[in-house]
């Protein structure tokens, strides 16, 4: 009954029934693809934070051998020593990291949040899209289940 990604099904052809299922799986496809788009606006945030970071890095106050707050998760800190005022560990994803200058890194962070904002705009459209297809369906149980009633007293 499922029809192939981006194959077109005529809505006439199907049963209560089976609109209701495809109604249930676009639903549920949804709901999966909205917590993905919340997941890629954290990331698009986090990144921004990196960038804020990483370019208030370049402040004069920042001495080397001068002590610092070390965050290892939003809550917990550990004190440390700046060793490098003009390099900085950036997280490249699982868990590895990278010394980059202070200049690489914003350019490194302003590309993942321009990559992460064309996933979002990408994703819009399909939820857009999907969101439609919803409506339609909607539409269909609906004139659907106006018609079967005067169906049932025609052919009494």
């Amino acid at each position: 009954m499922a029809a192939e990604a981006g194959e077109a099904v005529n809505l006439d052809t199907l049963s209560v029934q089976q609109l209701t299922q495809v109604k249930n799986q676009l639903d549920q496809e949804l709901e999966h693809l909205t917590s993905s788009f919340a997941q890629l606006q954290a990331a698009q945030a986090k990144f921004r934070d990196c960038l804020r970071c990483v370019q208030g890095g370049k402040s004069p106050a920042l001495q080397e051998n001068k002590p610092v707050l070390v965050p290892l998760t939003n809550s917990l800190y550990v004190g440390g020593t700046l060793s490098s005022a003009s390099h900085v560990l950036v997280d490249v994803g699982t868990g590895f990291y990278v010394e980059k200058e202070i200049k690489s890194a914003a350019e490194f962070y302003e590309n993942k949040m321009t990559e992460v904002g064309g996933n979002i705009k990408e994703l819009e459209g399909i939820v857009q899209a999907k969101t439609n297809n919803v409506r339609v369906i909607e539409q269909g149980i609906s004139f659907r289940n106006t018609l079967i009633p005067q169906c049932d007293t025609v052919m009494s």
